[in-house]
């Protein structure tokens, strides 16, 4: 039977717009407008407690804006005077911002009243029968919490952030994965080239036809052959899980990760041949574009002289990698393991990819003593990391001098608003209060429970966590008493 594994359900939206600069107004008639701008821009940041970790470029923060218009906030500090037909005035932004003083975010966190707020919240029984946990001050790198912390675990998908810090370092946040098509050298075989990218839509498909039936009217070819080359990824296509719903075949060739429906993320029913399919659909629109393909479409590498006469590239790597630590995405994350291996030069397979990605772990200067990363995504139960491998993962991604991690935290999904955690701290009457304040990657395994992520502490400090937890025998028990544990690091009350 399948693990069930998280199944997210918020779909992205629009990202921020860029805050524009705000110029002084000699001209008394458009004071109003500087006093409510910076009054706006105040309950920005307040409510923005969940961008402490750094800007979106590609994000989903416009559920975030709609659930801080919509709040009932108070304040209600004196604006100045309102002109006739001027907006009412943004009232004062939420104490939350006291967190983010100067002074008390140098104070240091207390580790004895930390392990007080814990200790109670890691001994609740329906964790299960194992925790190990680490809480880390991504500034100092500290650890200011550990419980078995250098005690490997089954990671489930927060392993997901191990595989994106890897990707990132060995290839760049700007990298993009191209899919070509090659016209050979007698001008009668075109060949549709698997870069790896999941990613890769109908629409792309139908570019990529269009583009090749230019350069087979101008070489004045009258029909060609269609072949598709699968070569640049090897090994086993089939994960050790076998075949699963939240995993299609792992292929260098596929379009919308093999779904046969039109969902784009979670669980579905996934074609069995993704490569095979995909040569289909491109061989339907070359013959709308105006070509003549004769036979059907088979599986061969392209010849040695052929020439490249389209190119699909991906969205960069920062939007994939956060589109798989935001959705739990498992196919972009075996994915990503495999463009890993083959920028490190391993084999383009499982094995490999293990390789490649604890090798560039090793670089980044993380704890990877008693890890096995089994796979990409987190569903192979062989697959042990260690709560501080996960902490230091993401203090190394919060390092100012490490600007190309830093979608490993902007890529998390955050609490009650996106992803994976969109339906979690929640409770009857709305939101709990750690609701904007953690971001954090969730993993479920059958009696595997497991979040890690960032949380902005009372002292207004960044932390990292990571709490791993085997043996529960109830899913959704586990699930909130894992969130308390990351609330009870936004202080009282959390």
């Amino acid at each position: 039977m399948a693990e069930p594994v998280e199944e997210p359900s918020n779909r992205p939206s629009d990202p921020w717009g860029r805050i524009k600069n705000l110029k002084s107004k000699r001209n008394g008639s458009n004071t109003w407008q500087v006093v409510a701008g910076s009054a706006v821009l105040g309950l920005v940041v307040a409510t923005g407690a969940v961008l402490a970790a750094g800007p979106w470029d590609n994000g989903q923060r416009k559920a975030e804006r709609q659930l801080a218009a919509a709040a009932d906030h108070t304040g209600g500090a004196h604006h100045g005077r309102r002109l006739p037909g001027a907006p009412e005035p943004a009232p004062s932004a939420p104490a939350v911002l006291g967190a983010l003083d100067p002074v008390t975010r140098s104070a240091p966190q207390d580790p004895a009243s930390l392990r007080t707020a814990l200790a109670p919240l890691i001994a609740a029984p329906e964790l299960g029968t194992r925790v190990a946990a680490s809480v880390v001050d991504t500034a100092t790198g500290k650890q200011l919490y550990g419980r078995g912390a250098a005690t490997p675990m089954t990671p489930a998908s927060t392993v997901k952030i191990a595989t994106a810090a890897a990707a990132l370092s060995a290839l760049g946040p700007d990298h993009r994965i191209a899919t070509t098509v090659r016209l050979s050298e007698d001008h009668r075989t075109l060949t549709l080239v698997g870069g790896g990218d999941p990613t890769l839509t109908p629409a792309a498909l139908k570019s990529l036809a269009a583009s090749a039936a230019r350069a087979v009217e101008k070489a004045d070819a009258t029909g060609v052959r269609l072949t598709y080359d699968t070569s640049r990824y090897t090994g086993p296509e089939r994960h050790p899980i076998g075949k699963n719903p939240n995993l299609a075949p792992v292929t260098a060739l596929m379009v919308d990760e093999g779904r046969l429906d039109d969902t784009d993320r979670g669980p579905a029913t996934r074609s069995e041949d993704p490569p095979g399919d995909a040569a289909r659909a491109f061989a339907d629109r070359l013959k709308k574009a105006g070509v003549q393909v004769t036979g059907a479409p088979r599986e061969a590498r392209a010849p040695g002289k052929a020439r490249t006469v389209a190119t699909h590239h991906s969205a960069p790597l920062a939007a994939l990698v956060e589109r798989t630590l935001t959705n739990s995405d498992n196919d972009i994350a075996e994915a990503l393991a495999r463009q890993t291996a083959i920028a490190k030069g391993e084999s383009a397979d499982f094995a490999g990819a293990r390789r490649a990605v604890t090798t560039e772990l090793e670089k980044l200067q993380v704890p990877t003593a008693g890890a096995r990363l089994a796979d990409g995504s987190g569903l192979d139960r062989e697959g042990r990391v260690t709560p501080a491998l996960l902490t230091t993962l993401l203090a190394r991604a919060a390092d100012p001098e490490r600007p190309g991690l830093r979608h490993v935290l902007t890529g998390l999904p955050v609490a009650g608003f996106t992803g994976t955690l969109s339906t979690r701290y929640q409770d009857g009457t709305g939101t709990t209060g750690a609701t904007g304040l953690i971001r954090a990657k969730t993993g479920t395994l059958s009696g595997v429970n497991a979040l890690s992520g960032t949380v902005v502490d009372p002292q207004g400090r960044l932390l990292a966590f990571a709490f791993l937890a085997a043996g529960s025998t109830a899913p959704e028990a586990a699930e909130a008493a894992l969130d308390a544990l990351a609330a009870a690091l936004t202080g009282p009350g959390g």
